[in-house]
């Protein structure tokens, strides 16, 4: 079984600046709670390949997360599907498109499979992820409107 989540928000910074700020997954930290830890691989910029291993707290359990890049098309669309073998894996992306006065209409979705047993839990992490989607919205707004990626690319070290 699986089944889509998704959120839209609109964000106050340049569509690029977004794009910069999301496509370092190792800012998911900042809006995303559950996300304890995460590193990139290779460690240079974000590429199409490019690996984020991260350690996840849901439900109070933790566990191992490792996502691959799969499309990076600045500064409109990015794609990435789960690598690792939990009971519920995602698949999913960012679409970005650009608004009138340097603003940015981003829509985040996952589609959540679940696997062996996950089969049974997948609909409580659907359930969970649908309740919680405004408000992570929400919380990717507020990060990068606060990011110092969104105050330009020069601003951070990559």
């Amino acid at each position: 079984m699986s089944g889509l989540f998704e959120a839209s928000v609109e964000i106050d910074r340049p569509v690029a600046e977004v794009f910069a700020y999301l496509a370092d997954g190792r800012n998911d930290p900042e809006f995303s709670p559950r996300v304890q830890r995460i590193t990139r691989t290779p460690d240079t910029p974000t590429a199409v390949g490019t690996v984020f291993r991260s350690t996840v707290k849901d439900a109070g359990m933790k566990t191992a997360r490792e996502f691959r890049i799969t499309a990076l098309d600045a500064p409109a669309r990015i794609r990435w599907t789960e690598l690792s073998h939990n009971l519920v894996t995602a698949e999913g992306g960012y679409d970005l498109a650009e608004l009138p006065g340097g603003r940015t209409r981003l829509r985040i979705f996952n589609t959540l499979t679940g696997h062996g047993f996950g089969r049974l839990l997948v609909g409580l992490a659907l359930s969970a992820a649908r309740k919680d989607a405004p408000d992570f919205g929400r919380r990717i707004k507020a990060a990068a409107e606060a990011s110092q990626a969104s105050q330009g690319p020069s601003s951070r070290p990559e």
